[in-house]
Parts: C-alpha cells; sequence; structure tokens
C-alpha cells in the first residue's frame, strides 16, 4: 500500500515484527488482527480469547514458548498462567489427553500453572471466560505477594 511515496510498514500486534502487506491482509482477513506467521501458528477461538483478554490489560503472550513447549497464550507473572485452548480432540483421544496432563505436569514443576480451556466455551461465553481467566490472574498475584 503506497501513499505518495511513502512505504507503509506493516507489524505484528504481539511481537512488533515488520510483516509484509500480503501477510497484514491474511492474518487481518483470518483472525481481524495483524500477526506474523509465527503468531499465526494459532485457532480462530485462540484469537478470540486472545482479544477478549487483552480487555483487561493483563501481561499475555499468544503463541508463548518457554523453552520446552508452545503455548497458546500465557499470563506473565511471578507464576505463568499458561492457556491450552483445546478442540474436542484433546478431550477424545485418551493418548492426547494424558500428553496433556504429562505437559500439564512438567509445566507445573516449573512454577507455571496451566489452564485448559475447551473451544467450545470460547465459542460460547467468550466473555464470561476471559473474566474467570483475569480473575485467576489477581488472585494468583494477590497469593504470590502474601508470601
Amino acid at each position: 500500500m503506497q501513499m505518495r511515496g511513502v512505504k507503509m510498514e506493516y507489524y505484528c500486534n504481539e511481537c512488533k515484527k515488520t510483516i509484509t502487506e500480503k501477510v497484514f491482509r491474511f492474518s487481518k482477513n483470518k483472525f481481524t488482527i495483524p500477526l506474523c506467521i509465527e503468531h499465526q501458528q494459532t485457532t480462530k477461538e485462540t484469537i478470540l480469547l486472545y482479544k477478549e483478554l487483552k480487555k483487561y490489560n493483563l501481561p499475555i503472550r499468544l503463541e508463548y514458548w518457554d523453552n520446552y513447549k508452545r503455548t497458546d497464550i500465557a499470563i506473565m507473572g511471578k507464576t505463568k498462567i499458561l492457556i491450552e485452548v483445546d478442540g474436542i480432540y484433546h478431550n477424545s483421544d485418551y493418548k492426547q489427553a494424558f500428553r496433556d496432563l504429562m505437559r500439564t505436569y512438567y509445566s507445573f514443576e516449573k512454577g507455571n500453572f496451566t489452564l485448559r480451556i475447551p473451544n467450545s466455551l470460547v465459542k460460547s461465553k467468550v466473555a464470561e471466560t476471559a473474566k474467570f481467566i483475569a480473575k485467576f490472574f489477581v488472585e494468583n498475584t494477590f497469593q504470590q505477594n502474601k508470601r
């Protein structure tokens, strides 16, 4: 997109990396926010919840990498709250469910707390879901400050 000889620059809404106009347009069309290719490796439900959580001014990150695994959304604090927005496969396949349980445990060993949120909940009650997740963060911060 050119405006009188000035080249328009586009940036990822999450990491602020420069993105091409093509990536910008694709992301805006699919997710309604500009994201680099790395941060597009997510679902519409994750983006929906991410956008709702942003309204609470939480220190959140999309597609967070903790040097072990990728998490859909992370709320950064003394204890990270890791949010996995899961499709039906995570509940219907026992092998996947057990892998998820192991990931949750190993993450807990590192001092992180994992919330598994079903896609169906995000689709039907995203505002209420985000409100309760924000309450988790506030309570977690309160508990950490008491120690």
